[in-house]
């Protein structure tokens, strides 16, 4: 079985509401959903929250739903663990259809269709080797070596020495000087049951990926966590073609 397994929860503080805000005529978190029932491999859909409105929207695109404990609803709480629970329950619900692989969606991450998830699956199932696919996206202006932080005294300093880079005097400030720099943009990541079962040993900041990641080229996606990402969202999802 490959199982589609999306998250989403109620109590957002950033930006509430933001999973079911209305996006072009739909629920933001209807197009992940819209892109699982796209794929030609997916079997099962399935979404783990605590929103009984989110719930609501997910059954009525299909998809099984998982009750959420309140311990992984919270601000603090780690999406790798709400993914990790979501993969066993449905190991325990359903013990007899073993599970091929796993594509992780997000409510908030409209990015994505049917065709991307289907090219990390094909990526999978070609390449034993591999972890997991996971979209990414090119952001060269947001490259590490542009990055920044306050000192002690609220002043701007390197957020990464420049030497990690190379010799500073080398280094310029083309946003392209670094080559391009890949973002996953939490469209989806499709990893085998073997991330989650011995996810101590995958890679920060998303363990669930494993340490052999391919990467699913995307353009400009991204997990709406503000307002002013809305237009974005709108521009790729009106580029696609959906309606």
């Amino acid at each position: 079985m490959i199982a589609a397994l999306i998250l989403g929860r109620q109590g957002s503080v950033g930006f509430p509401g933001k999973n079911t805000m209305d996006v072009l005529g739909h629920p933001l978190m209807a197009y992940p959903l819209m892109a699982a029932n796209e794929s030609k491999y997916v079997d099962k859909v399935f979404v783990s929250t605590d929103s009984p409105e989110i719930k609501a929207i997910g059954e009525r695109h299909g998809a099984i739903y998982i009750e959420r404990p309140a311990e992984l609803c919270t601000k603090t709480a780690l999406g790798e663990d709400a993914y990790r629970h979501g993969y066993n329950w449905i190991k325990e619900h359903y013990p007899s259809e073993e599970i091929e692989l796993l594509v992780l969606l997000f409510c908030n991450a409209p990015t994505i269709s049917g065709a991307l998830i289907d090219e990390g699956i094909e990526a999978l199932r070609s390449k034993p080797e591999i972890d997991s696919a996971v979209t990414v996206s090119v952001y060269n202006m947001w490259s590490p070596l542009r990055a920044r932080k306050l000192d002690k005294d609220g002043l701007l300093i390197p957020f990464v020495p420049f030497e990690t880079f190379g010799d500073p005097k080398t280094l310029n400030c083309d946003r392209d000087s670094q080559g391009d720099v890949f973002f996953a943009d939490m469209g989806t990541s499709i990893v085998r049951p073997r991330c989650f079962e011995h996810m101590e040993d995958g890679l920060l900041p998303q363990k669930w990926m494993g340490k052999k990641i391919y990467p699913i080229k995307n353009w400009g996606g991204l997990d709406v966590d503000f307002e002013f990402q809305v237009p974005q969202a709108e521009f790729w999802i009106k580029k696609k073609g959906k309606k």
